[in-house]
């Protein structure tokens, strides 16, 4: 570079520019095209030029290959919780050491199983609800419940979600088992006589048709006096589904 510069000092005497050579300055009008001395060099650009403008020109387009997706499919079934005050449930394990519910505090319980119509013993429900709060002014609790719904030999439902014990509330559907396998959904607890009767209507999806004996029912509107058959509280064999839970 001190080589450089000293021959530009040297080559170019600054009296001998002009202020306006510069700015009329002849612009060339074109560009000679390239040529090179290796003629092979030469020869592939001539045929790659000549190869592309052969190239016939076509339109492009993108199309969305996403396809609309279809509503799954949604299964209702309806099953009525009963304790029938045999099975030494619910468990009230007041671990807040407080007069009143307190967070905390733990119920476990099980209770029968019925068809919503009432006419078969299906199986069982067990579980725990931990409180989370005591609604003195609606005269209730708020629960975090956490069980199992038991439908003998075509096995369980896990659910789990807010326990409202004045209102009716939704709570999540977790899995299964059986034909169960896969399931996704919800479920409404619609609350009778706390802690003795409960009316749940399942929303259920992800899975095959249920069975005609679980759903091929009209259930019985939910009400304080309602009561299981009596062949299905005595288990005989047409008034319970097979492998009941008990």
């Amino acid at each position: 570079m001190a080589c450089s510069s000293y021959t530009l000092r040297t080559s170019v005497n600054p009296s001998s520019i002009h202020p306006g050579s510069l700015l009329t300055a002849p612009v060339a009008k074109s560009f000679l095209p390239y040529t090179s001395s290796n003629s092979f060099v030469t020869k592939s650009l001539n045929l790659s030029t000549t190869h592309l403008s052969s190239v016939p020109r076509k339109s492009f387009s993108c199309k969305s290959q996403a396809q609309p997706i279809e509503a799954e499919k949604i299964q209702e079934l309806h099953v009525y919780e009963i304790n029938e005050r045999d099975r030494g449930s619910p468990v009230y394990l007041r671990l807040s050491n407080r007069p009143v519910n307190s967070l905390g505090d733990l119920v476990p319980f099980s209770n029968k199983l019925y068809t919503g119509d009432l006419q078969k013993r299906i199986g069982i429900t067990a579980g725990l609800c931990i409180l989370i709060q005591n609604k003195a002014s609606k005269n209730g609790d708020r629960y975090e419940a956490i069980y199992s719904f038991y439908f003998g030999n075509y096995g369980h439902l896990t659910a789990q979600g807010a326990y409202l014990t004045y209102e009716d509330t939704y709570i999540s559907v977790t899995g299964g088992s059986g034909i169960f396998e896969g399931v996704k959904g919800q479920v409404k607890l619609h609350q009778i006589v706390f802690p003795f009767k409960i009316f749940y209507t399942f929303y259920l999806k992800g899975i095959k048709d249920l069975p005609e004996e679980l759903i091929n029912i009209t259930p019985l509107q939910p009400h304080p006096s309602v009561e299981p058959s009596p062949d299905a509280k005595a288990l005989k064999p047409h008034a319970t589904i097979a492998g009941f839970t008990d």
